[in-house]
């Protein structure tokens, strides 16, 4: 199952935010709460394209894409030293396929803020501090084990290129400087997988507002929008409680409020769609009167992938795979014969790379 993981400072606002998401109903506190256990609720992706499907095909079932997020306890400051609930906290955030990180923005004076004072770029370094901190001990830990083999001379030629590879990571770490910033090959990713390094995480910055900070030019937001243009991380802006509070309105209410503050999406769908784009995954689809589903895939993986997606067998005895785009599908007035007649319905092979949006029918013998 995937998961995206909200962290963030107490106080900042990360449970409205799992709420304006999730619709989960999450308690949420004016002061710390000191929980550690996360709330977790499995989220359907909005796609119309899906919506679409269960539309024309009438199915007897339907199941769209999910993502499940996880709103994790508050990191404070030296959580990776064990302070506070830090240990707890930095073993769900290892779970995590990526990270959506909350920072405060808006103001309240009935919600102090931990450090006393409202710094978006202060607060956003604080945490990445502490993730660094937790990486770096992951990694000593490793590198003692490893100095231990390497002065009996029991050291594989395996171990003697992970040995160069953590250290230079150490040292990349030392300098404050997230390993998502490192470039590494493929292989030596897939070789560091059994780490769960957090700061090897995706992020996607969460800006939690207030209804009166709709202006674009926010001063407080200037030091942390430059860092973030500096790391190529990107940003999604959140009227936190006042969104929370329009999922609890009836439709044309919530529009119109919507319009009020220029929202053209609601938030719980510009974070899941920028949460599910941060993950690097594409749907395609199944189709029928028996089901409508969205399935779930990395970008780049081939149909053979996607075949095992769907069940172990159909990649075991994959033969081909009948796909149309979506697009091709309706602009042919959402017929197949159609779509084969103008030539868009075709077979294609193991190393086919799935397009988001493909309908695929596999075909296999096993």
């Amino acid at each position: 199952m995937l998961k995206c993981g909200i962290v963030g400072l107490p106080l900042s606002g990360k449970s409205t935010v799992f709420n304006v998401i999730t619709r989960a109903g999450a308690e949420v506190k004016p002061y710390a709460g000191g929980k550690t256990e996360p709330n977790r609720a499995l989220v359907s992706v909005p796609d119309k394209r899906f919506d679409k499907l269960v539309e024309i095909f009438k199915p007897k079932s339907e199941k769209p894409a999910d993502v499940e997020f996880v709103d994790l306890a508050g990191l404070s400051r030296d959580a990776g030293k064990g302070a506070g609930l830090g240990n707890s906290f930095l073993s769900f955030v290892s779970e995590s396929e990526a990270l959506l990180h909350v920072i405060r923005v808006f103001r309240n004076s009935s919600v102090p803020h931990p450090e006393n004072s409202i710094d978006p770029l202060r607060d956003y370094r604080i945490v990445e501090a502490e993730l660094i901190y937790r990486d770096l001990g992951v990694i000593s830990n490793r590198l003692a084990r490893l100095e231990e083999k390497k002065a009996k001379k029991k050291l594989t030629p395996a171990e003697s290129s992970e040995l160069e590879l953590l250290k230079n990571l150490e040292s990349h770490l030392l300098d404050e400087k997230p390993l998502r910033e490192y470039e590494l090959s493929d292989e030596q990713k897939r070789s560091l997988s059994g780490f769960a390094f957090l700061t090897l995480k995706p992020e996607l910055v969460v800006l939690n507002l207030d209804d009166t900070q709709t202006d674009e030019n926010i001063p407080e937001l200037s030091g942390l929008m430059s860092e973030m243009s500096k790391k190529g991380i990107k940003s999604v802006r959140v009227y936190g409680a006042t969104e929370m509070e329009l999922e609890q309105l009836d439709p044309e209410e919530r529009i119109e409020f919507m319009k009020d503050l220029a929202i053209t999406e609601p938030g719980r769908e510009r974070l899941i769609h920028e949460a599910y784009k941060l993950l690097g995954l594409i749907s395609f689809f199944t189709s029928g009167s028996d089901e409508v589903r969205a399935w779930t895939l990395r970008e780049g993986a081939n149909a053979v992938e996607a075949a095992g997606a769907i069940h172990s067998d159909l990649a075991r005895g994959f033969i081909r795979a009948q796909v149309v785009a979506y697009d091709d599908f309706i602009a042919n007035g959402a017929s197949m014969s159609a779509c084969r007649d103008k030539g868009v319905l075709r077979l294609e092979g193991k190393e086919y790379i799935v397009k988001d949006g493909d309908m695929i029918e596999i075909r296999f013998n096993v």
